[in-house]
């Protein structure tokens, strides 16, 4: 079975004099690199710890113009307790894992 991720792309440009391997010194290189985020959890492994996990997938969908605020902050850490909303708790993830999560803000 794979294992969920979430894959971010991230362009990597390297001076002229820094050694890239496998290119060589004189030339600058530039590359992408896949960043595959996992997390184990007591169920298993994966992103989503608990959050309506008798779902097969967890969908939201908010039209913008509906929204009661001009902006609106969405969970991406999936650990909020107002989820799909954030609350916040991102920040004792990023501390307790290392990682740099934020939230999606929405604005009107």
């Amino acid at each position: 079975m794979a294992t969920p991720f979430c894959a971010a792309a991230f362009r990597l440009t390297f001076p002229p004099s820094a050694p890239v391997p496998g290119f060589g010194r004189g030339r600058a290189r530039r590359g992408v690199v896949a960043v595959r985020a996992e997390a184990e959890t007591a169920g298993g492994s994966g992103i989503n710890p608990a959050i309506r996990k008798e779902e097969a997938k967890v969908v939201d969908t908010v039209l913008a113009g509906e929204l009661s605020k001009p902006l609106t902050p969405y969970c991406r850490c999936w650990r909020s307790g107002t989820f799909p909303l954030c609350d916040g708790s991102h920040v004792k993830h990023n501390k307790a894992t290392g990682d740099n999560v934020g939230p999606l803000l929405v604005k009107k």
